[in-house]
């Protein structure tokens, strides 16, 4: 299959048929090119607030509500963009208010519908301390008929229990959105996802949002390049990079993937990291000492 990045990046809006026309076109193109499995970046829907006007957009906490509020428009455009050209898509993570404060959320289309949805585990600085966005309760893994999803969204990514709780349900992919200020929160998300790929021998993919934001100041700089990275090992690239494209540069990076590839280097490879990974708590049974 074909797996699709976004490099993403967020654009004013005067009317909700300019965010139509706009979520049609990218995932018109990826799809032309084959794409099977399409990945837009953690809050790339804060675009949205664009259309409660500079005043909404430019206040945190009203636009948050603003773009929550489109969130239904968004979900029915998707599933029926889905459902055109028979793909998978990661949609654009987003505020919902479920509760007096909002969960950041990605949600998986398929074909059929909606498949289910992964809201974000560990909230960074900003989001605790600023913003009071509040994490989700579950993590979780997809069945869909390109394989076993699972769904790091950003700074989740970078804590290796997360993703592995995934991968021990069966997860062959994890999905990485990511919305990063500046080169080193990029570079974090980029090195927790090439190690996620490397320790359990699976396909991850970091779509990030990109370029400048005037409007909306909790996204006003993106830094990333949007990649999709294997295991560097047996059948693999010798980087783990499948495919990326160039810094804050808008676009798809799209691969084709083999996911018996996954399997092979799981049972074949140089090392066994998928494999291995039990004999890091039995090694450490007895506790570290000092030497």
């Amino acid at each position: 299959m074909k797996i699709a990045a976004a490099a993403y990046p967020l654009d004013w809006f005067d009317s909700f048929a300019e965010v139509e026309a706009k979520l049609t076109d990218w995932v018109s193109r990826a799809a032309g090119q084959g794409a099977d499995l399409l990945v837009f970046p953690e809050y790339g829907a804060m675009e949205l607030a664009s259309l409660g006007g500079r005043a909404v957009a430019a206040d945190l906490e009203a636009a948050l509500h603003e773009v929550a509020r489109h969130g239904p428009a968004v979900g029915a455009l998707l599933t029926r963009l889905a459902a055109a050209h028979g793909v998978h898509i990661l949609g654009p993570s987003a505020p919902v208010f479920e509760g007096p404060r909002p969960v950041n959320r990605a949600v998986l289309y398929g074909p059929a519908g909606v498949i289910g949805h992964q809201d974000k585990l560990i909230m960074t600085r900003f989001e605790r301390e600023i913003w009071d966005v509040v994490p989700g309760s579950e993590a979780r893994v997809f069945e869909t008929a390109l394989g076993r999803i699972g769904i790091v969204i950003c700074y989740d990514s970078e804590f290796p229990l997360l993703a592995r709780a995934m991968v021990e349900q069966g997860a062959e992919i994890l999905l990485a959105p990511s919305c990063t200020d500046s080169l080193a929160g990029f570079t974090r998300v980029r090195v927790g996802a090439m190690a996620r790929a490397l320790e359990n021998q699976c396909v991850v993919v970091h779509a990030p949002t990109v370029g400048l934001c005037d409007f909306c100041p909790a996204v006003d700089e993106n830094v990333g390049r949007a990649a999709i990275y294997g295991p560097p090992d047996h059948g693999w690239p010798a980087t783990g990079i499948l495919v990326e494209t160039d810094l804050d540069v808008p676009g798809w990076a799209i691969a084709e993937v083999d996911m018996a590839a996954v399997a092979l280097v799981r049972r074949e490879g140089g090392v066994l990291n998928h494999a291995h990974w039990p004999e890091q708590a039995e090694r450490l049974a007895g506790g570290v000492s000092l030497g």
